[in-house]
């Protein structure tokens, strides 16, 4: 069990990676074959792997940096292990764990202050549910009903900017029913008119709670620019 817990762990950021790849478009892969692409194509791994090893683990200091990239090299040139694996899974374990801990307090932390001072901008109406949502375009006509279908563009990202889906990016509106999305979207979207655009912050019991969710980690508080084009 240890085992499969480890190994798990260490590949997080790999299905992480999977994940994403179903629903982003790749940008360019003609020049895979260039050993210059192909290099900068691995750095790019490389450093999208070290972001998502970044989001698991605490890092203090330059020599946790080296004996982690050291560790690595030496598995990815198939060398003798410098230490005893199996003595030292264990504390992977507890290591992941503790800092999941730390990490978690601080992104809870850090969301809480953030949807406080959103909350506090003129303009901005706090949902029975929660939800935060601040006008930044009127529409016109009528609002949408609970179980309306509509057509907006957004863009969706965590409080600290960092983006996990848009459909502007997709270049394709998203058309849903109202019924069929984040509770969140459900009462926000109720807000708007055809036309409308709004800045919208979903605590994280109003989007996906205590589920991760591609690279939305669980218990995560959301932010979108939603735009309202059409509904029915």
């Amino acid at each position: 069990m240890k085992k499969l817990l480890v190994f798990v762990l260490l590949c997080a950021p790999l299905l992480a990676l999977a994940q994403q790849a179903e629903t982003d478009k790749p940008a360019d892969t003609a020049k895979v074959e260039d050993p210059a692409e192909r290099n900068k194509m691995l750095y790019s791994l490389g450093f999208l792997l070290g972001d998502n090893l970044k989001r698991q683990l605490i890092l203090d200091n330059e020599d946790d940096y080296k004996a982690l990239s050291q560790g690595m090299r030496d598995s990815l040139l198939n060398k003798q292990a410098q230490t005893d694996l199996e003595k030292y899974k264990p504390q992977i374990i507890q290591k992941y764990q503790d800092d999941a801990k730390t990490i978690s307090a601080k992104r809870q932390a850090a969301q809480q202050e953030y949807m406080e001072n959103f909350q506090k901008e003129k303009g901005v109406k706090t949902l029975d549910n929660g939800a935060m949502i601040k006008l930044t375009r009127a529409g016109k006509g009528k609002t949408p009903k609970a179980d309306s279908t509509v057509k907006v563009h957004y863009t969706g990202t965590l409080i600290d900017g960092t983006k996990f889906d848009s459909s502007r990016d997709r270049g394709e509106a998203f058309q849903t029913r109202l019924t069929d999305v984040i509770p969140c979207w459900t009462k926000s979207v109720q807000q708007m008119k055809p036309g409308a655009r709004a800045k919208v912050v979903c605590p994280a019991d109003t989007a996906y709670g205590n589920r991760p969710v591609g690279q939305i980690p669980a218990n995560s508080a959301l932010v979108f620019d939603i735009e309202l084009l059409d509904m029915e």
